[in-house]
């Protein structure tokens, strides 16, 4: 039995995301981790809300709410979301947790303790109105380079020049709005990245099977320009981490924070600890430590490209520069971005599906094939509503449950609810099974290298063999002349349920339970193809199940269409 640890880009705390952010991430890491279990293998799957710095602060403030109690509400009601898309987190962990807390502030001190942290004088810009730092997106003014006039601190959207506070025209606080700006010393840390830069290359070198997206985002960070630079991992805010040195006080760094984006990985490991502690299992240790038992799992990251330079060096060089015998991450897959109906998605004007929206509208089985099968791995992908409709209703509709739907009715309207006697044991050639071996086979192998698209593919070209079969043997014919034949017809279709159940179970997990219990079967992990389609034997009762996907009418699509074109709250 292989062992997988699995996770996914922690979404952050501000806000209910959007299907965009649930494809580049969680949804690929949920469908693998069911995969793995579906095949017997032992899986710790984590992921976690993302809560700390400036946006959660200007969240909870916005909301009248403090920080701490905003960042728990939006922790459930993120949890209740995922429910909701069926993603089988083991645990669903939070980065302000005390055991995050605790084990940011031992990997700063190691770190420290390794000379890789270095202090670093510099002036930021304050706001005397807001009475503290600005980070540099909550500065805004007239660009110097091209005059427009909503450039952000450290980059104009308009001409996409890199800038600095100081270089903005007329600059002001996206907070308060005021212009009673300077720009003041402060001291943070820095963690030295650059002196890493020849031993996490040669980390990458040996990573042959990584997706090129991940390795060509890596290694630009790199070598482009001057190369890895060091990086800031404190700031000066209320909400966070206090920065400590372990257990013990840094010296001027009091009322400081740790960035981020240096506590937010180290969440992956407390979030197994959170696990042990929830009372969910009792060794977080033999996943994270090789010393204990992790040099034997497999773990695999699922994130958007946006993440990538964060989890192939930040996080990286916190692992390896700690010395210590942590498990660094062995397969990283990245996504490009999903796009919506001809343009972008856009959480502050709300264009597009967001995610308690969906559900709102249809199962979660429905979202879960589209955004799947359709996944922008190779490249960004989009979502428009009429490729939306014509895959639920030609692949689910038409394909999948029309197959289950014609044959259980009509064996029970023949045979009654039980699977027939009589016939050949397989009512088939065997160039018919062997193509069926071929493609579950395939869609394997598909799986196991987290090529999505492609697995959803011959998942789909599985259904279709089965509709296929039906019409060519065409038993409503067949039983006509031939009630024996027909029979074990009818026999095989049935058999082909639990099998379709079993494979689909990643990717439309509510359908696939419907059509188990339907069966009165447990879920068993396909052999020899010819065993899976003989695995019901002759008498085996069955329930025909409810119509499993409803088609979408045009009216609705163009209802829908309508309605998540505008702007939301």
């Amino acid at each position: 039995m292989a062992r997988h640890l699995i996770t996914s880009a922690i979404p952050y705390i501000n806000g209910i995301k959007h299907l965009g952010n649930l494809v580049g991430s969680q949804l690929p890491a949920d469908l693998f981790a069911r995969y793995q279990r579906g095949r017997g293998n032992e899986v710790m799957f984590l992921c976690a809300t993302d809560e700390h710095g400036t946006p959660a602060e200007l969240a909870a403030a916005k909301a009248g709410k403090p920080v701490a109690e905003y960042c728990a509400e939006m922790h459930d009601v993120q949890a209740k979301i995922a429910e909701g898309f069926r993603l089988s987190f083991d645990h669903f962990g939070r980065s302000s947790s005390e055991q995050n807390k605790k084990l940011t502030q031992h990997f700063a001190g190691v770190l420290a303790d390794n000379d890789l942290i270095r202090e670093v004088s510099e002036t930021q810009m304050y706001s005397h109105a807001d009475g503290r730092f600005l980070p540099d997106r909550y500065i805004e003014g007239t660009c110097p380079n091209c005059g427009f006039d909503s450039a952000r601190g450290d980059q104009c959207d308009n001409c996409t020049k890199q800038l600095d506070p100081v270089d903005l025209i007329n600059p002001h606080s996206t907070i308060s709005g005021s212009t009673d700006l300077e720009m003041r010393e402060t001291k943070h840390l820095y963690l030295r990245q650059s002196q890493m830069k020849d031993q996490l290359d040669a980390w990458i070198d040996s990573k042959t099977d990584w997706p090129v997206l991940t390795t060509s985002i890596a290694k630009k960070w790199l070598h482009d320009g001057d190369g890895l630079q060091d990086r800031g991992i404190t700031r000066d805010l209320d909400w966070g981490v206090p920065v400590k040195k372990g257990d013990e006080d840094w010296p001027g760094m009091e009322g400081k924070v740790f960035y981020v984006w240096f506590d937010a990985p180290i969440e992956y490991i407390a979030a197994s600890q959170e696990w042990v502690d929830a009372g969910k299992g009792d060794d977080w240790e033999r996943w994270w430590r090789t010393d204990k038992g992790a040099d034997d799992v497999t773990y695999t990251q699922f994130m958007g490209k946006d993440n990538v330079p964060f989890h192939t060096l930040s996080f990286p060089c916190t692992i390896l520069g700690s010395n210590e015998p942590w498990k660094l991450v062995d397969y990283i897959k990245s996504f490009n971005y999903l796009n919506y109906d001809g343009g972008q998605f856009s959480t502050s004007r709300g264009r597009g599906v967001f995610m308690d929206q969906a559900l709102e509208i249809l199962p979660a089985d429905y979202w879960r094939w589209w955004l799947l099968s359709h996944a922008p791995e190779s490249s960004d992908s989009e979502f428009t509503w009429e490729n939306f409709q014509q895959s639920v209703n030609k692949d689910l509709a038409d394909v999948l449950g029309n197959f289950v739907s014609r044959v259980t009715k009509f064996c029970r309207s023949k045979f009654g609810e039980e699977v027939p006697t009589g016939g050949p044991d397989l009512a088939v050639d065997a160039d018919w099974v062997a193509q069926l071996e071929q493609n579950i086979r395939q869609y394997e192998e598909f799986m196991e290298a987290k090529e999505v698209r492609k697995a959803a593919g011959a998942l789909r070209a599985i259904w279709v063999m089965g509709n296929e079969y039906l019409q060519e043997a065409a038993p409503w014919s067949t039983f006509k002349e031939d009630p024996e034949l027909a029979a074990s017809q009818v026999r095989l279709a049935l058999n082909l349920i639990p099998l379709y159940a079993v494979l689909s179970e990643p990717f439309i997990p509510d359908a696939a339970a419907t059509l188990l219990e339907a069966m009165k079967v447990d879920a068993e992990w396909p052999g020899a193809a010819a065993d899976a389609v003989t695995r019901l034997p002759a008498g085996h009762a069955f329930a025909v199940p409810d119509n499993l996907f409803g088609k979408i009418s045009d009216d609705q699509r163009e209802e829908w269409q309508s309605k998540f074109a505008g702007t939301r709250d």
